[in-house]
């Protein structure tokens, strides 16, 4: 797939470069939140904060691999039994061990006592590294969390940390974005190719996991495909329905693609060779006013607040089934920030400005309290230096703008 992609004249990203950026970017970040260690579960974190990579879905459920990294720029890491090989060329990573957490699926009934000797492990490397102070932690296990807190260290909120850390893409991480948005630009043009009348929309659906795969994608978080009068409300995920000409489809990747970058774009397309009729032009136009108004908002120093309360409004007939949010951050998944609309604003939740390096993605969904269809519609944008950049550049279905 990357040569593909150099053929078409992609630049790849330098992984190493990636790898000491993101370091770099975790402890700028402890040192701001005077943090003096991470203990990291999520899998999304531990590929940030290591770039490695290993059953990443098992692992989201069964939290059995651990990165440590200290203020000094120390990394320990745990990864699944008889997996220390999968570290050996990432030579940031100073140590690697085995046997973290202590889910009940691998230790069941000792898991309370493996969970005591996890966090003696944990603490004793701090211990060696002088290191006493706060500590943060992402994600745990009941017994974890238990055992930690009865040790009276001082636990504050990694994930704050981390999400703080993703949020600006290095200029290599752009480049892996880039690459991954164009692996998901081929597979939604042969979903788009294959589409028709009398198609169920699983298999539609598995047209778009099939081709990440095969392109180097990951995997996919949801099935969000529907098709006629499941379109409305939104959020539901692909079935045995079978789709009729004259109905709209619509679907969002929300793919981890190349590079284990998330790539989070929406579209609705109209089924079979036919005219979309009056409904579907009216919605389509304005769910396409509404993420090209709200996404020109994004440039460097603008308050997040500004995000909410200005741009484009939906007319009321759309009020009440609208998206849950305006916009959020993506990266290796969504992430920081969540830009809500203006009734459910949270107030002093997202103090900050926009950033060169941030990407966000521009959400729009349309569809009457009564009505039968509803459009999707969604561009992951990227905040520069003097503006924005749509990254998405698939292009939206004709019929529909009418």
């Amino acid at each position: 797939m990357t040569s593909r992609l150099l053929d078409l004249g992609y630049v790849l990203p330098n992984l190493e470069n990636i790898r000491c950026y993101r370091r770099a970017r975790i402890l700028a970040e402890m040192e701001k939140r005077k943090v003096d260690a991470l203990l990291l579960f999520d899998p999304l974190n531990i590929r940030y904060a290591t770039d490695s990579s290993n059953m990443q879905l098992w692992t989201s459920h069964n939290l059995a691999r651990a990165v440590l990294v200290t203020i000094d720029g120390h990394v320990i890491f745990w990864d699944f039994a008889k997996c220390q090989h999968m570290a050996e060329h990432l030579h940031r990573i100073n140590e690697v061990r085995t046997v973290a957490g202590s889910f009940y699926f691998e230790f069941g009934d000792s898991s309370e006592k493996q969970a005591k000797s996890f966090c003696q492990e944990v603490r004793d490397a701090l211990l060696q590294r002088n290191i006493s102070g706060p500590i943060g932690i992402d994600r745990m296990d009941t017994d974890i969390a238990k055992a930690f807190f009865e040790t009276g260290l001082k636990i504050v909120a990694g994930q704050t940390v981390m999400e703080h850390a993703r949020v600006i893409k290095s200029a290599d991480e752009i480049l892996a974005m880039r690459c991954a948005v164009a692996g998901c630009k081929m597979a939604m043009a042969e979903m788009e190719k294959v589409m028709q009348p009398g198609m169920a929309e699983v298999e539609l659906w598995s047209v778009l996991h099939k081709e990440n795969i095969a392109q180097g994608g990951e995997w996919i978080e949801t099935r969000l495909l529907s098709s006629g009068p499941r379109t409305n409300p939104w959020m539901r995920e692909a079935s045995g329905r079978i789709m009729k000409a004259g109905e709209i489809m619509a679907f969002d990747t929300d793919l981890i693609g190349l590079f284990g970058i998330c790539v989070d774009t929406s579209r609705t397309w109209l089924v079979g060779d036919i005219d979309a009729n009056a409904a579907q032009i009216e919605m389509y136009q304005i769910a396409h006013e509404h993420i090209e108004t709200n996404q020109s908002l994004l440039a460097p120093g603008v308050p997040m607040r500004d995000l909410t309360f200005k741009g484009h409004v939906l007319p009321g007939a759309y009020q009440a089934k609208k998206y849950c949010v305006k916009m959020h951050g993506v990266g290796l998944c969504d992430e920081f920030p969540s830009i809500y609309y203006p009734d459910n604003y949270i107030e002093g939740a997202f103090d900050y400005h926009l950033e060169p390096g941030m990407v966000l993605c521009v959400e729009a969904y349309v569809g009457k309290d009564d009505g039968i269809e509803g459009i999707k519609l969604e561009n992951q944008v990227l905040v520069t230096d003097t503006g924005f950049e749509n990254l998405t550049t698939y292009p939206y279905d004709e019929r529909l703008l009418g």
